[in-house]
């Protein structure tokens, strides 16, 4: 089956593109960058050269992937949020060599609404949702729900999406049931049953 890429794509040779992924209208992806199976890039997205994307990524209009970003299988990426892979921007003083970006990784299943800017260096972790504009500068520990300026935990979030309500260190998402623990640090991890 291959991949489909609306005839406005421009996707330049040295491009790795999985099975079922579909890249549409004005988008570019560069040579060098791979992109898993079974993806979606909305309208004007630009992939840059290494840039790694897994499997069952979902990426909605308006979204540059700078080097140094990896997204895992099952990100989503809402519309016109930002990635920006150098800490000290300056015209005058270039820092455009892959030695110079700082990796952003977003892990697993994790969400990133619309308008949120992601601050290079930092991992967002598993399954974590950071909220519609809001601005990471920092790592984002896996099922977290964060918002603000800068972003901060406002709660915790299920696999499947809503906010988790926690009784003591369990919770159980009133959705799908699957459970969750919190253990003494405040890490929230899913528990069987």
């Amino acid at each position: 089956m291959g991949h489909f890429a609306h005839e406005s794509a421009y996707v330049d040779d040295g491009a790795q593109i999985g099975e079922g992924t579909r890249i549409w209208h004005f988008c570019h992806v560069m040579g060098g960058a791979v992109i898993g199976a079974h993806c979606s890039l909305g309208q004007n997205v630009m992939v840059a050269r290494n840039v790694r994307i897994g499997d069952h990524v979902k990426i909605q209009n308006n979204v540059s992937i700078y080097e140094g970003v990896v997204l895992e299988d099952y990100v989503f990426c809402g519309p016109s949020m930002v990635f920006t892979n150098v800490r000290t921007p300056r015209s005058a003083f270039p820092r455009n060599t892959s030695a110079e970006y700082h990796e952003t990784r977003v892990r697993r299943g994790a969400s990133i609404g619309a308008n949120a800017t992601i601050v290079c260096g930092v991992t967002v972790g598993e399954w974590a949702f950071v909220a519609a504009g809001a601005v990471v500068t920092r790592d984002v520990p896996a099922y977290a729900l964060v918002a603000g300026v800068p972003a901060r935990v406002i709660g915790w979030a299920c696999e499947c999406g809503p906010k988790l309500r926690f009784e003591g260190d369990h919770a159980r998402c009133a959705e799908c049931g699957r459970a969750y623990r919190r253990d003494a640090g405040g890490a929230v991890r899913r528990v069987e049953g």
